[in-house]
């Protein structure tokens, strides 16, 4: 005698509460990033997802929660595209080779996100607003993931060239590395004008990874000279 599973209402109405919520926030983040909090209306916001009004409410508590979310779904996100190579660092750092290696993978996840990927658009634009206009979302943000993540760079940074973790031209070497890759972000339309390019999509990444590798390993073999 065959049994058929369990329907259950409350786990479909969850999974649609839960496709709701994500909607909100992603049309949240490009609001925010492209007209500001202030200008960005919660109907507004509403109407992208495609949501009542009251959802932000049912879910966030009201505006003010939602920016809080869209901080965290960026914190999140962060975590998801670098965490897993952030947490082998401790055994990469066990050698010069292996650090500089892991210094490549960071670039090249780097990019393949923040450059690629068309989502990483809202992002980019949400978190250059919170920095020009810093507010708890920015703080929030900063703590739990620019600063723990460049932390670790300037660890691997260190295994990698011999050079302090905490030095001064260790904290600026590591984030010039990461400007490289924002800049293709943040300057696209300036980078797609003198390229000739339409569009960064997989090949355009891949000669932009190719470019600043080729950057770090200069980078690199350089402040090793420079080491104590």
């Amino acid at each position: 005698m065959s049994t058929k599973p369990a329907f259950s209402p409350s786990a479909l109405g969850e999974g649609r509460g839960e496709a709701t919520r994500l909607a909100l926030i992603r049309a949240a983040l490009d609001l925010f990033g492209a007209i500001g909090f202030e200008a960005a209306s919660t109907r507004a916001i509403a109407t992208a997802a495609g949501a009542n009004v009251a959802s932000i409410a049912y879910h966030f508590g009201g505006k003010e929660g939602l920016r809080g979310a869209c901080a965290d779904h960026v914190v999140q996100t962060i975590r998801g595209f670098l965490g897993p190579l952030l947490m082998a660092a401790g055994s990469a750092t066990s050698s010069q080779t292996g650090a500089a290696a892991l210094l490549r993978q960071v670039i090249e996840a780097f990019v393949g996100f923040m450059v690629v990927r068309p989502e990483a658009q809202s992002i980019a634009r949400f978190v250059v607003r919170e920095m020009f206009e810093p507010t708890e979302a920015f703080e929030r943000i900063y703590a739990e993931a620019f600063a723990p993540m460049h932390e670790r760079l300037c660890a691997v940074w260190a295994a990698a060239t011999g050079a302090p973790a905490d030095a001064p031209a260790t904290r600026l070497a590591t984030l010039a590395m990461l400007g490289q890759v924002l800049y293709f972000r943040v300057a696209r339309r300036i980078a797609l004008r003198r390229l000739g390019w339409s569009d960064i999509g997989p090949k355009e990444g891949e000669a932009i990874r190719t470019t600043l590798v080729a950057h770090l390993d200069a980078a690199l073999d350089a402040a090793r000279r420079r080491a104590p």
